[in-house]
C-alpha cells in the first residue's frame, strides 16, 4: 500500500497536472506606491520603479556592472579575516551559521564587493556594500574590503568610488567592528595625502558607524534620491525626544538642503556625473574612443529624437554682473501687470525679423 500511496499516485497526478512553478520575484511591489512591477522590466530600469520613479536597493555586482565600461571590472581580492573570533550565538543562530546563510544567499564571501576596470577610459577602483548580507553590515571583513579598496587605488594611482549601504556595525563582532571605523579613515587620510579623488555615493540605507566614518569623509557625497542617511533612525531620535520630526527628515533631498550632502543624483544619471568628477578631479581628458552618447553600450536620446552629443571645448566661466543687474524677486512683485504686458507685447519679435 506504500508504494501505491508514494509512487504511483504521484507519478498519475504528475501526468494529468500541468502545474509550473512561478518565481517569487516575477513582479515586484513599489514600497511608496504599492504599484507591482514586473521584474525584468525594473531590472531593465536599472531597478527604478518607472510610475513612482523609486530607487530599489541593488546588488553590489550590479553596481559595479553599470559603472564600469561595458560592465566589465576585475574583482579586487579581500584578505581573509577570523570566522567568529567571539564565539557568538544570538538567541536563534550562531554567527557561523548566518554567515553561511548570507553567502549561500548572495554569492558573496562579505558584504562588500571591490572592482577594479575602465570608467570613460580611466582606471578606476570602486566598492559596494550589499544590504543583502547581514544588512551591508561592517565587521572585520567589510573593513579590510575597504581597506584592500583604497590600497589599490594607490597602487593604480587611479580614483576612489564607493557606494554605501549599511545597518551600521556588526554587533557580532563587537569592539572588533568598532575598530573598523579608525583603521578605514587612516586609508581614508592615505587617499588624500597621495592627492586621489575619493567620491561616496550614499544609498538607501545608510546608517550607523558607516556614517560615522568612512562614508562621510569623502571629497565630493552624492545621494540618490530618496536615500535615508543617518547614524541613529528617525524612530530612535523620535521617540528620545518626544517630538515630532519634520518631514523627509533624514532623506536624501533634506540632508541637501541642510548642506550635509553636496548633490542628489538620479541613478539614470549616475554614472555620467561619477566619470565627468572623477576626469575633473584627476586632471584628465576622457578617452578620444569613448562614445560621450552611449552609456554603458546604451544610447541615449533626447525628446527631439536625436542623439545628444557632447560638448568638447574649454571652460566657459560665468560673468560677473553689477548689483542692479542681477535678480531681485522684490522687482518683479512690485511691478505694474499691465506695465509688464506692454512691455512683453513691444519686446516680442514681429514675424518679419524671425529667422528660418
Amino acid at each position: 500500500m506504500n508504494w501505491i500511496n508514494n509512487v504511483v499516485r504521484p507519478k498519475i497526478r504528475s501526468f494529468l497536472t500541468t502545474k509550473r512553478d512561478v518565481p517569487d520575484n516575477l513582479w515586484i511591489k513599489c514600497p511608496e506606491s504599492g504599484q507591482m512591477v514586473f521584474y525584468k522590466d525594473l531590472e531593465a530600469n536599472q531597478f527604478v520603479v518607472p510610475g513612482s520613479d523609486h530607487h530599489m536597493r541593488m546588488a553590489s555586482d550590479l553596481r559595479l556592472q553599470l559603472l564600469f565600461d561595458d560592465g566589465r571590472f576585475e574583482q579586487v581580492p579581500v584578505p581573509q579575516v577570523p570566522v567568529d573570533p567571539l564565539k557568538f550565538r544570538d538567541g536563534k543562530k550562531r554567527y557561523t551559521e548566518r554567515l553561511r546563510d548570507a553567502k549561500a544567499d548572495t554569492n558573496l564571501e562579505d558584504a562588500v564587493l571591490i572592482g577594479e576596470g575602465k570608467l570613460d577610459g580611466l582606471t578606476t577602483v570602486a566598492a559596494a556594500q550589499d544590504f543583502r548580507f547581514m544588512a551591508g553590515s561592517l565587521g572585520m571583513a567589510a573593513g579590510e574590503g575597504v581597506i584592500a579598496g583604497m590600497t589599490r587605488a594607490l597602487e593604480k594611482n587611479a580614483p576612489f568610488i564607493l557606494f554605501a549601504a549599511s545597518g551600521g556595525a556588526r554587533m557580532q563582532e563587537g569592539i572588533l567592528s568598532l575598530m573598523q571605523m579608525p583603521r578605514t579613515t587612516i586609508a581614508v587620510q592615505r587617499l588624500r595625502e597621495a592627492k586621489l579623488p575619493y567620491i561616496v555615493v550614499l544609498t538607501d540605507p545608510t546608517t550607523g558607524g558607516v556614517t560615522a566614518s568612512y562614508a562621510m569623509l569623502g571629497d565630493v557625497h552624492i545621494a540618490e534620491p530618496g536615500a535615508l542617511i543617518c547614524f541613529a533612525g528617525p524612530r530612535v531620535i523620535q521617540q528620545t525626544i518626544r517630538e515630532q520630526l519634520p518631514e523627509g527628515f533624514q532623506r536624501a533631498e533634506y540632508l541637501l538642503a541642510h548642506g550635509m550632502i553636496d548633490m542628489v543624483v538620479h541613478r539614470h544619471k549616475m554614472r555620467e556625473t561619477l566619470s565627468r568628477l572623477c576626469h575633473v578631479l584627476m586632471g584628465v581628458e576622457p578617452a578620444k574612443h569613448v562614445d560621450k552618447t552611449r552609456l554603458n553600450g546604451k544610447s541615449h536620446t533626447n525628446g527631439s529624437g536625436s542623439t545628444i552629443e557632447a560638448h568638447t571645448g574649454t571652460t566657459v566661466e560665468p560673468e560677473i554682473l553689477e548689483p542692479e543687474q542681477r535678480f531681485d524677486p522684490a522687482r518683479i512683485e512690485h511691478r505694474d501687470p499691465s506695465v509688464a504686458d506692454a512691455e512683453a507685447v513691444t519686446s516680442r519679435p514681429s514675424p518679419t525679423d524671425r529667422q528660418h
